[in-house]
């Protein structure tokens, strides 16, 4: 767990607050001001910084911003501490490069969940620099393709062969190597969030950040990030030109083909992933009307060998009745053939449902043939139209 975290705040009762909260949990170093903040944070490198907004002098925007400005000190995760609950303090925590936001007051079991997941995620961050000079080497080669549409058919080719997210986020993420632009993206699955990051892990704001604007309008530029929405991915550019108008427009007019090329493809694979649970219930389905066939066979076998016995009796009763030149009382017999008919008509009736069954069984059954059949006419579709383009 985390080894060392500095909280830095004005308040002496916070910082009470805080070594109580994660005493025995880690290491604390206290910092009354953003001055002594800073001097501490070059001095000690802590794991996590805990940083309050509103203090004298330097404000915690302020210090955070100097510390993602310094070199040795930018990927320390920081985690603002404040009494601030709009949406829009939130954003401004992290455009100048906050982590995660708690505000106060906040309990222990809160401050120490938090802690483990901004610790997992520098650590994460650790594990994915390491890839980078892999990375980067894939960007020569990606150099090397001529034109941004030749790269955008080379992704179009890679993803129709994609069968799962983890794949697919490599070749989306390695279409943005190249480019220098450092991105988090996110596939809405079946009504969750699925997210993937390039050079670094996602942290929790860039979560809620894409989950708060998942339903805003395609572009929401938010500091030096922009994030681009489809109904099914959406994607967080960290470090957007936009001061750079003409690389800002070119990207803008870039980026929605392959993000329409993605949306595409998580909604074909939410459609075979209800194709394949369609034919798992049809089997299930199958299995219980074969049951029931079963059972209901020995059922009418049983049935028909009782209303065999009783016509035998009947019959033998008829002629012990002529024999005697007496009228007996067939009432009990006529009862026992009467309650058999019953039978057989229940027996019907059950007979009638699972045809019933089986009818919807095999209306669903066609309309998925009808759906799988679909879907390899457009795969041939695809694949005749990938052979008639040329890169150049």
């Amino acid at each position: 767990m985390a080894k060392l975290v500095l909280a830095i705040d004005d308040d002496k009762y916070v910082h009470h607050i805080i070594e109580e909260s994660l005493a025995g949990f880690c290491k604390i170093i206290n910092a009354k001001d953003g001055d002594e903040g800073l001097r501490l944070t070059n001095k000690y490198n802590p794991d996590i910084i805990l940083l309050d907004i509103e203090m004298p002098g330097l404000s915690g925007y302020d210090v955070c911003k100097t510390l993602k400005q310094n070199e040795n000190t930018k990927d320390i995760p920081v985690m603002f501490l404040s009494s601030k609950v709009e949406l829009s303090d939130r954003v401004k925590g992290y455009s100048v490069g906050a982590s995660d936001y708690i505000i106060k007051p906040f309990n222990a079991e809160e401050l120490i969940a938090r802690i483990k997941v901004l610790y997992e995620y520098r650590q994460q961050c650790v594990r994915l620099k390491l890839d980078i000079e892999k990375a980067n080497k894939t960007a020569e080669m990606a150099m090397t393709e001529s034109g941004d549409m030749g790269r955008i058919m080379r992704y179009v080719g890679q993803s129709y062969h994609a069968n799962n997210f983890q794949t697919l986020s490599e070749y989306f993420l390695a279409f943005f190597t190249p480019l220098n632009l450092d991105v988090v993206v996110v596939f809405w699955y079946k009504s969750k969030g699925i997210f993937y990051s390039q050079q670094s892990g996602v942290c929790p704001l860039e979560q809620e950040l894409l989950e708060q604007h998942r339903h805003s309008k395609r572009f929401v530029d938010i500091g030096s990030s922009t994030i681009i929405n489809y109904p099914k991915v959406s994607l967080l550019i960290k470090n957007m030109p936009i001061e750079n108008s003409a690389l800002y427009g070119r990207f803008k007019d870039l980026f929605p083909h392959i993000l329409e090329v993605t949306n595409e493809k998580v909604v074909t694979m939410e459609r075979s992933e209800s194709s394949y649970e369609q034919a798992a219930q049809i089997s299930t389905a199958l299995q219980d009307i074969v049951k029931q066939l079963n059972s209901q066979n020995i059922a009418q076998n049983s049935t028909t060998k009782v209303f065999i016995e009783q016509l035998h009796e009947l019959d033998c009763a008829v002629k012990h009745q002529k024999e005697l030149a007496n009228h007996a009382d067939l009432t009990l017999y006529i009862s026992q053939l009467d309650e058999t008919m019953q039978l057989f008509a229940s027996a019907n009736s059950d007979l009638a449902f699972i045809k019933y069954q089986l009818k919807q069984v095999t209306e669903s059954r066609n309309e998925l043939l009808a759906n799988l059949r679909s879907k390899a006419e457009a795969a041939q579709q695809n694949i005749n139209h990938h052979n008639d383009i040329e890169l150049f």
